[in-house]
């Protein structure tokens, strides 16, 4: 009989698997190293394991010990099949725009999860990184992982990753690419690809909102180049001591959008259905076209799985939401119906002001057209009618006929996007959409901000 002891011992010898359709541009052959083979499909089960083996060596956790860690959700995984599998119990902290999924799963493992926000200093108490600092002094017998300043995280990838990438392609890879967050993957693998040749490639993934690719390039830790963004598991606002900088030749940042538009076109183009991180690094690759030529042999690293992302990436909703689905809006109705059916609110000229605060406030819109017998004789918007009650509070007792601006430009249904968008200006905040039939429906600056994203 032909089996493994338990499931740690399936960890590594994952498959290269050629990418053909979205590369199709590129002179080199580039070949994926799907890590979702990995019993917690991710690449992190490497270093998770390491990280708790060296942990144990070293003395650092004892038999019934609590193990803690604040994780993007992979590296969370793969502790909890090592703790699984050797008896400790596990607590994960995680940002909250980390994927309710990866939550899901780590909980189904038997993890305990804690959920802090995202859009706090590193060194807020609130961070991730201070909760998970803090529950380590505060639980007895337990041991603070620390997977971004942990050397074992990247020896794992030093002695599994880089010897096995080595023996794949034969010796002939040329360019290693993949996002960094870490930074165990590239500084492992790359070390020992570089050693093994110096004239390999480590060409790192990041992200709009992170700290790598300025400071690798001058060395100058910018708190400038820091705010939020939607691409997990890539990307820091800190330095974490296993990025080694010294074996990553460039960074290549990568938008939310380019990178959550190739997570989906790798699902539905090559079959691969796999993380935000992998549609980065691809996207990334196609940015750095020019730097591949024939003969070269590039291999991308793709992190984790795709189902941990279905209520995101693979979502239409939530793409739509964050304009990162390219549905060609061309017209009025086409913006119309990106609203649904949500009717147009509106106003009779003799209505009072605080009529029209209340539907603002209850519709939650900006703008309201004002009508008379059937016609729009003009609007009030938030910002000036706010203002106006300021000045006068006797104001919200007024007619709104008395403190309307001219009205709306109307525009037919056909009416092209472009122009539409040269009616709206810093007076004009929105133009009225004729449907027929007397129908009409707004459209605002927001709208057309949609359409662009």
């Amino acid at each position: 009989m032909k089996y493994y002891d338990n499931v740690l011992e399936t960890i590594g010898n994952t498959p290269l698997i050629k990418l053909n359709k979205i590369t199709k541009g590129i002179k080199a052959t580039v070949l994926a190293k799907v890590e979702t083979t990995n019993p917690g499909n991710s690449v992190k089960d490497r270093m998770a394991l390491k990280m708790v083996e060296e942990a144990e060596r070293l003395g650092y956790i004892k038999p019934g010990g609590t193990v803690i860690e604040g994780t993007s959700g992979n590296t969370g995984m793969g502790l909890a099949l090592a703790c699984i599998a050797k008896g400790y119990k596990l607590v994960c902290v995680l940002s909250d725009k980390q994927s309710k999924e990866k939550m899901d799963i780590l909980r189904a493992v038997g993890a305990e999860v804690v959920v802090c926000p995202t859009n706090v200093e590193p060194d807020d108490p609130r961070s991730y990184y201070s909760v998970s600092k803090r529950l380590a002094e505060e639980t007895p017998n337990s041991w603070y992982v620390n997977q971004y300043d942990n050397p074992a995280n990247t020896l794992a990838h030093y002695e599994q990753t880089g010897p096995e990438l080595w023996e794949q392609t034969e010796g002939k890879i040329t360019h290693f690419v993949v996002g960094v967050g870490t930074g165990g993957t590239i500084s492992g693998t790359g070390k020992y690809l570089k050693e093994q040749n110096p004239e390999v490639q480590n060409l790192g993934i990041d992200t709009y909102g992170s700290v790598f690719k300025k400071y690798h390039e001058t060395g100058i830790f910018d708190e400038n180049e820091i705010y939020p963004y939607i691409t997990e598991g890539i990307g820091e606002d800190i330095l974490p001591k296993n990025v080694d900088f010294s074996v990553i030749d460039h960074f290549e940042k990568v938008t939310d959008k380019d990178a959550a538009i190739m997570t989906r076109r790798l699902a539905r183009e090559e079959g691969i259905f796999v993380g935000n991180s992998a549609g980065a690094a691809v996207a990334g690759i196609l940015q750095m076209a020019d730097k591949f030529k024939e003969g070269d042999v590039v291999v991308v690293l793709f992190h984790d799985h795709g189902s941990r992302y279905v209520g995101k990436m693979f979502n239409d909703d939530w793409m739509r939401e964050r304009g990162f689905l390219d549905e060609g809006l061309k017209n009025g109705l086409d913006l119309v119906a990106q609203h649904g059916d949500s009717p147009l609110v509106t106003c009779g000229s003799e209505e009072l002001v605080s009529h029209a605060v209340a539907k603002m406030k209850g519709f939650n819109i900006s703008q309201i057209p004002i009508t008379k017998d059937g016609k729009f004789v003009g609007f009030v918007d938030d910002s000036r009618l706010y203002q106006q009650i300021i000045e006068d509070s006797s104001c919200m007792d007024k007619p709104l006929n008395q403190v309307m601006q001219d009205p709306l430009p109307v525009l037919g249904s056909n009416a092209k996007i472009e122009e539409i968008s040269a009616k709206i200006d810093r007076q004009v905040p929105a133009v009225l959409i004729d449907l027929g039939e007397d129908k009409f429906h707004i459209v605002t600056r927001y709208d057309l901000i949609n359409a662009i994203g």
